[in-house]
This record gives structure tokens, sequence and C-alpha cells, in this order.
């Protein structure tokens, strides 16, 4: 067994620790009182980031990206977590945003949807939660009726990160009430623009996100529009969500590792009774902690990506990765200063406690976990 990144990995690890640390860390103060400069901020360094190489480096080679495998994208998503200069959700500066789900496309769709996302023409998003269907999406209540080469598609979808931007949605919609999640779940395109679909409330969240709900009024979508099969779209979602499961462990192993370079620092400077707070007993203790986890991470990390590469399933491992956090510990060190804005740990701190929500609730994942090594259901 052989614990060495491979030369490729570890010169991609350098190249992006480079990029962060000199372009997006010194820009962290400035995005956090600049609006403005939050959303342009992506566009002004593709230009750099593309000098890297590193231009639509997670999308398969036959649709004209690098094609890099999953142990190569957890290396660059937690260099990219590493900072707070750039959003929570959609890191486009690599390329654009593609869920892997749109790979499913052939036709006709691929270049319409797929392919216009690719060259970044269109922007969608991601429709599958509910009031009452987030953790638990089999019980959403939007349908799709067949009627003739159409589907009729009626419901409220919440909580739409780019809902008010986006140029088609993946909507995902009951089509078989009975079925449900074995089966009777599918996955259809909408455009954003096809009327009966309105785009309303959008909510302030403790990140750098405002979600959107979105309202189906009697939505007639062509049947052509289907992604997949009919009764497909249950699968497809958490096929997604798994991936999305792996970045947010990828990041919070970016968020650790920047925490625990603040805190070293930190307690190495900072003075107390005449001695800095390295020497303190209770500060060596939870970096020590802190040290830990992001190895522990580290190495569960590289494990579901070993897997995911293969083809074998990793459900089990991508519910682990993703219940990890470590702001927390970082913030009680710095006491004061940790809560202030002229550092990135609060923002840290928030990001991390948002990600305890979506792509499935840590309680959620803990029961799914118990279900696999215990055999029940």
């Amino acid at each position: 067994m052989d614990f060495e990144l491979p030369e490729e990995l570890r010169l991609l690890k350098e190249n992006v620790r480079r990029f962060v640390d000199r372009e997006l860390i010194p820009l962290e103060r400035e995005v956090v009182n600049d609006v403005k400069l939050q959303k342009e901020l992506p566009r002004r360094l593709r230009g750099k980031a593309q000098a890297l190489g590193l231009w639509l480096y997670d999308v398969p080679a036959e649709f004209g990206g690098l094609g890099l495998g999953m142990a190569a994208k957890i290396t660059v998503w937690s260099e990219l977590g590493r900072t707070t200069a750039l959003p929570s959700r959609n890191v486009n500066i690599f390329g654009p945003s593609v869920s892997p789900i749109l790979y499913r496309l052939e036709g006709k769709a691929r270049e319409q949807y797929l392919m216009a996302v690719i060259r970044g023409e269109k922007r969608s998003c991601f429709a599958q939660t509910e009031a009452d269907a987030g953790s638990d999406p089999a019980a959403m209540r939007t349908s799709a009726v067949r009627d003739g080469d159409h589907y009729v598609i009626n419901g409220v979808k919440r909580f739409i990160t780019g809902a008010d931007e986006a140029d088609f949605a993946q909507v995902f919609a009951v089509t078989d009430a009975e079925k449900r999640s074995r089966g009777g779940i599918s996955a259809l395109l909408v455009d954003m623009d096809t009327p009966g679909v309105k785009v309303t409330a959008s909510y302030d969240l403790m990140v750098d996100d405002r979600p959107c709900e979105i309202i189906f009024d009697n939505v007639r979508v062509p049947a052509a529009n289907l992604i997949g099969k009919e009764g497909e779209g249950f699968g497809l979602a958490q096929s997604w969500i798994n991936d999305g499961r792996i970045r947010h462990g990828a990041r919070s192993l970016g968020v650790m590792e920047r925490c625990l370079e603040l805190a070293v620092a930190y307690a190495r400077a900072r003075k107390t009774f005449g001695a800095p707070l390295a020497q303190r007993q209770s500060i060596q203790w939870p970096i020590i902690d802190m040290h830990m986890d992001a190895h522990k991470l580290r190495l569960m990390l590289h494990h579901v990506a070993w897997k995911f590469d293969r083809g074998e399933d990793c459900r089990e491992e991508a519910f682990m990765v993703k219940i990890f956090g470590a702001a927390d510990r970082c913030m009680q060190i710095h006491g004061g200063m940790g809560l202030s804005k002229e550092l990135p740990i609060e923002r840290f701190f928030r990001d991390q406690r948002s990600m305890m929500i979506t792509e499935g609730s840590i309680e959620v994942l803990r029961m799914a976990l118990a279900r696999m090594i215990l055999g029940v259901r």
C-alpha cells in the first residue's frame, strides 16, 4: 500500500496552492467588504486560472475537458477550500459548473443544454428540494404527468441555488406516486422562460448564497427533455449528491488546513501572562485535535476518491467525509479576533455550519450510515 501522492497530483496540489496563496488569500478582506467584487472575482481571475492549464479540469475529455478523476478533483477542491475569497457555491474560476447528470443527455438535448453550459452560454440549477422534502427527497410532491408528447409539471421547489440566474432547471418530479424512490421519480429539463414557471421568494442565508423558490403551474415540457428514462430521476439525483458530498468533504479539509495554519501562527505570536499561547496546554490540545482531524479526513478523502475512480459504491465513505468540520476550535483559540471579519475564521465557521445541512443533513447521513452498518431498514 503506497501513501505517497503520485507525482502528477503532487504538482497539481502545489500549483493550485500557489494560486490560492498569491491570488486569492490577499483579496479576502477586500471581498468581505465589496459585494460587487464578490460576484465579479471569479470572472476576473479566470484568465490567471486558465494559465494553470486547469480549464474544464472536471469535465470528461469526450466533452472537451481534461477528464481528471476524483483524486485530482479533491486535490483542487481542498486547495480552493483554504480561502474565503471565492463564493461558497458555484466556484467557476476553472470553468462553468456542470451538473454530472447532464452528461447523460443525448442528441439535440446534449448540444442545447450540456454543451451550452460547458461553453458558458447557459447556466442551470438543480431543483429537487421542497418545503417538506429536503432530507427525504422521496417525499416530494411536485408531479410530472404524461400528456401525449409532453409532461405537465405542477409543484413548488424551495431553496434552489442559482434559480434566479439560471436559463434552465433540472427538475425532479413524481411520475409514479406508488413507486417514488423505487422508480417513480423522473428528471426533466425545464427552460426557465417556459410559461407557468415563476421564480418567487429568495432567502437571505448566513452564507453568501441566496436560494430561491420556483413555482411550476401547469408547465408543459416536451417528453424529449426527460433525462435518462422515466423513473431514473431519484438515482440520478443521488449520484449527483454523492459527488457534492465528496466536494464538501474536500472543501472541509481545505478549511481545516487553513484554520490550523492560522491557529498555529496566532498561538506562537499571542502572549498572555508573559508567555505565548503555544505553551498553554489548553491551546495545544485543540490544535493537536485539529491536526489529527485533518489527517483523518485527508486519508478518508483519498480512500473515497480511489473507490469513486474505480467505479465502486462509495456512498458510505461519501457520507463520512461530509460529516467533518473544524472551524470552531480555531475561532475559540483566536478569542475576540476569531469573531472579527478581519480574519477569515468567522466566514469559515458559517460556511462549515451550512455544510452540515446542504447535500443531506448530518442526522440523515448518520441514519443512512447506521442502516448500512447494521443492515436494517
